[in-house]
């Protein structure tokens, strides 16, 4: 009886796989190195090919990889261009708030962030943003939720005309806020109402310094709040360590 032939199956294309690899590499250093920066556009696919003496099915393999790595972007009939590094992620999350020394350490924080954000958002608001920043300001006022006290803060960001303080407000989320995390009135002992009540005047202070457009006065008004959240927090950590 004669034995049929068998097929065998044809290797992998390693050596097409290893030669985008190389075109991926090359290109990524360049633009590591500078020499590719953000915005600019690739070599086109003739230019690379002949750079690197491969075929027009490696170079596009390679484009392949570079744009699943979100590293550049192809706009059809333009070209591929080298797109902006995504920014480091924030260590900074709920988990890594845990006591009262955490909180504080986020209020000294946005001590820093969010006076200066007040002074900016004086001087760039916009009528429509002083209107949002009314309108939330009378939530805090009428409900004291924490949402509303958040909302506050991310519309003064907002007003600053800078998106990296709403990047950073946003990424924090409830944690800028001290009594999403503790109850700040228990704590020192305040009574609810007149602690509220406090709050709800610190941040009528900002709101107006920002709607009569006083710079300076939107700067002291949130370090006023800010400092006074974090000396009351204090007050309760030395009477928490005391005990």
């Amino acid at each position: 009886m004669r034995m049929t032939d068998t097929t065998t199956p044809a290797p992998p294309k390693k050596r097409h796989r290893n030669l985008a690899q190389g075109v991926v590499e090359s290109i990524v250093g360049s633009i590591r190195e500078g020499v590719l920066k953000p915005g600019e556009k690739l070599p086109t696919e003739s230019v690379i090919m002949a750079l690197h003496g491969v075929s027009r099915t490696v170079v596009r393999e390679a484009i392949s990889h570079l744009q699943a790595a979100a590293m550049v972007e192809t706009r059809h009939g333009i070209g591929t261009f080298v797109l902006e590094p995504p920014a480091p992620p924030l260590l900074i999350s709920a988990d890594t708030i845990r006591t009262l020394g955490d909180v504080l350490a986020i209020l000294e924080l946005r001590i820093s962030l969010e006076t200066e954000a007040a002074w900016l958002a004086a001087s760039r608001r916009t009528e429509q943003q002083a209107q949002e920043l009314g309108a939330a300001l009378q939530r805090i006022v009428q409900g004291g939720s924490v949402e509303a006290d958040v909302q506050f803060h991310l519309l003064i960001a907002q007003s600053t005309g800078n998106r990296y303080f709403v990047d950073i407000l946003t990424h924090l989320g409830t944690t800028i806020i001290p009594r999403a995390r503790v109850n700040s009135a228990q704590l020192t002992h305040d009574e609810p109402a007149a602690y509220i009540d406090r709050v709800n005047r610190e941040h009528e202070d900002i709101y107006q310094a920002i709607l009569r457009q006083d710079q300076e006065g939107a700067r002291a008004a949130m370090r006023t709040h800010l400092s006074n959240s974090r000396e009351r927090l204090r007050k309760a950590q030395d009477e928490t360590s005391a005990s």
